[in-house]
């Protein structure tokens, strides 16, 4: 039996929210830097919208409604990662090269 995911009225209201301002914006996936199809309906398509997080819900379920972690991408994207931590940015220093003292 597949794990059904609680959800309330201001989250909702959240993911509205954020897909609006995705689709006024253009947003491109956050994975894969390509546009996204907001004419489609969401996950239909594998080039459709999908709301995902950046810390996948089933390893940070605290985080599930926090929208500073929602993220425009593609049905297929969202899929593919699955629950993988994030993408580590491309230019992340491989040792600390700046001093502080």
């Amino acid at each position: 039996m597949p794990r059904v995911r609680k959800t309330t009225r201001q989250f909702e209201k959240d993911k509205a929210a954020f897909f609006n301002q995705c689709k006024a914006r253009h947003a491109v996936c956050w994975l894969c830097g390509m546009p996204i199809d907001y004419t489609a309906e969401k996950n239909t398509s594998d080039e459709s919208y999908n709301l995902d997080h950046l810390y996948p819900v089933s390893k940070h379920a605290e985080l599930q409604f926090d929208p500073a972690g929602f993220r425009p991408s593609h049905t297929s994207c969202n899929r593919l990662r699955g629950n993988q931590d994030p993408p580590t940015p491309i230019g992340t220093l491989s040792r600390q090269w700046i001093t502080t003292a």
